[in-house]
């Protein structure tokens, strides 16, 4: 049944109802399958029809005497009609299904003592596993059909869904905000992954240009490891809306947005994980609330506290920004990340398909606060106060080396004004945008901050 949890996963990562199926013959899994009506534009690609058929293959015969089927929920008539005529030993299923199980639930096809063939039912097994995969998929679609009729401000822009269709290493359900105060009717997009009862609850903030795709390296160690993983789409980002206008954009808005998401959410435990402007935004958030947070995981980003001149190569990075508004995003990635493929590379340029959408892109760099008095520099010099003196939890730094505008440099002065943070990690090969490279630093964080 683990198997056939797996393969319900793999239906999930493709927009199907999460169901898998795993057919046994003796000791060995001859058949798997999981479903897949919706991408195969076919009624009857069920996972039990799948895995039987790859059963029947791999045996040379229809007939599947002496195998047992495995499946995540209760078959349907079509299913248990194929599984007798199969002359299956056993069937064993997860979830009950009361509106189309055929095993008991609605109706019984393997109690007809008048067919020729008798198969046992057994129900139950991981059923709570199984109900919550399905149960977890039908909360996200109803959220998702109410969030996508929320109307959209006159004065914003949504990115279509067709753009964000099948990228790459990147297959959990979206989930929405509209309501908190700052947002105004904006529609929020995040990630939220794993138990809500977790013992570390992992907030991945993302920079400019970038959204939560960055963390899909990091994500499956975090959950793997028990956790409960959240990455939120700033506005003007990823899946989230998009104000039209650069001046709808300042640095203390976002932060007000960071914080109402998290006392909204009530997360506790939380390892704040950062990188960029979710460095510049997120390191202010602690301060605010420092019993809900356990630990900082750093990576390639600064306090702009505007008492301190901005490196060269931020500076650089702001009047290429200014000089050419409608860079190519995904060119942008490639060139730091040769290891990216083209469609990884098109995955972070999806959320922008013309300049109407890329307003945050042309105000983020000017955004950074570089004087005293600059938006969000007040801030800033607190959190750098409270980071140096008052900061209780763990703290966590990973460098990418090869990084033009926030590398080493940068880093280490960051470091040296966080409380207690030991030496950072350095990975030679990574660039500005170091979580492409980030499954060593997620395996080193989650031993680090085990509770």
């Amino acid at each position: 049944m683990r198997e056939a949890l797996a393969q319900a996963g793999l239906a999930q990562a493709a927009g199907e109802v999460p169901v898998g199926a795993v057919v046994v013959h003796g000791e060995a899994i001859v058949g798997r399958g999981h479903n897949a009506p919706v991408t195969q534009h076919d009624p009857t690609a069920h996972a039990e029809i799948r895995a039987l058929r790859e059963a029947a293959r791999a045996l040379g015969n229809y007939r599947l005497d002496g195998c047992e089927l495995f499946v995540t929920l209760e078959p349907c008539a079509m299913c248990s009609g194929a599984m007798l005529h199969a002359r299956l030993a056993r069937v064993v299923f997860g979830a009950p299904d009361p509106k189309t199980g055929a095993a008991g639930s609605v109706l019984d096809l393997f109690a007809q003592a008048r067919l020729n063939h008798q198969t046992q039912v057994v129900g139950g097994v991981l059923a709570a596993e199984c109900s919550a995969l399905l149960s977890g998929f039908f909360r996200a679609r109803r959220q998702e059909t109410r969030m996508n009729a929320q109307p959209l401000r006159d004065d914003a822009l949504r990115t279509p869904d067709a753009r964000f269709a099948a990228l790459p290493d990147y297959p959990w359900a979206p989930h929405w905000l509209d309501d908190l105060p700052a947002l105004a009717g904006l529609r929020m997009h995040y990630l939220d992954e794993g138990p809500r009862d977790a013992p570390l609850t992992w907030l991945c903030l993302h920079g400019n240009p970038s959204w939560s795709y960055l963390y899909r390296r990091m994500i499956p160690l975090f959950l793997q490891a028990g956790g409960r993983v959240l990455a939120p789409d700033l506005i003007g980002f990823g899946k989230s809306d998009k104000p039209k206008r650069a001046s709808a954009h300042s640095f203390e808005w976002h932060r007000q947005v960071l914080l109402e998401f998290v006392e909204r959410l009530e997360l506790e435990q939380v390892v704040l994980v950062v990188q960029d402007w979710g460095g510049l935004l997120g390191l202010t958030l602690p301060m605010e609330a420092p019993e809900r947070y356990r630990g900082l995981l750093v990576m390639n980003t600064l306090l702009a506290t505007g008492d301190a001149p901005l490196s060269p190569g931020f500076l650089a990075w702001r009047e290429m920004c200014a000089k050419n508004p409608g860079f190519d995003v995904g060119r942008l990635f490639a060139r730091g990340n040769p290891h990216l493929s083209a469609a990884e590379c098109a995955a972070y340029d999806a959320p922008f398909p013309d300049s109407g959408h890329r307003a945050a892109l042309r105000a983020f760099p000017p955004m950074v606060p570089d004087g005293p008095d600059a938006g969000g520099a007040a801030i800033s010099r607190q959190a750098r106060e409270f980071l140096a003196r008052q900061w209780q939890g763990r703290s966590l730094m990973a460098i990418g080396a090869q990084d033009p505008v926030l590398g080493v440099p940068v880093m280490e002065a960051l470091r040296s004004q966080i409380r207690g943070c030991p030496d950072a990690m350095v990975l030679p090969q990574a660039g500005h945008f170091v979580p492409e490279h980030g499954e060593a630093i997620a395996r080193t964080a989650v031993g680090y901050f085990r509770p």
